[in-house]
């Protein structure tokens, strides 16, 4: 009569060890599921604000040539083909409507601004009188963000002349 599993006190022991360890499972399992989620929440989230940086980066070209092409026309050329000219500009401005709407800004940088490599790709280094190290000199071509991701940077040209 000696049976341990007999002995009630031992089934207690043995169901209330298995009773947390199941506990512990549930939780861990509940955890997991609440971490599932999240991870899934955010990544549709990103896919709605990232998911067409492919094709705005494909866009970008078409942004560069119609403002090179209005930076190109002279005066003359202005007042030769005013329509042509204006249509271009509408086109231009409608692109940059549906850039902000889809959250594109254009990275502007001017003269004399200090050089951030996050937003900026130095294209030549030149030392210019009057200038410090590290001063962008020359725009060449601007860039362009998604929200706050860099779908591609402003081209520019940086001081090298030393702290005198």
């Amino acid at each position: 009569m000696d049976d341990p599993l007999a002995d009630p006190s031992h089934d207690i022991t043995r169901l209330t060890a298995e009773r947390d360890e199941f506990r512990d499972k549930w939780m861990r399992a509940l955890a997991d599921a609440e971490n599932s989620r999240k991870r899934a929440d955010r990544e549709r989230r990103d896919a709605e604000q990232y998911g067409g940086s492919r094709l705005a980066r494909d866009l970008l070209p078409v942004h560069d040539a119609l403002t090179r092409a209005l930076d190109a026309a002279s005066d003359e050329q202005r007042a030769a083909a005013s329509a042509l000219i204006e249509g271009v500009e509408l086109t231009l401005r409608e692109l940059s409507n549906v850039f902000a709407k889809h959250g594109i800004t254009v990275i502007t940088p001017k003269t004399g601004d200090r050089f951030d490599p996050t937003w900026h790709e130095a294209m030549f280094e030149a030392a210019l009188p009057g200038t410090t190290a590290g001063e962008i000199i020359q725009v060449m071509e601007d860039g362009f963000a998604l929200h706050d991701r860099l779908l591609r940077p402003a081209k520019v040209g940086v001081s090298s002349t030393p702290a005198s």
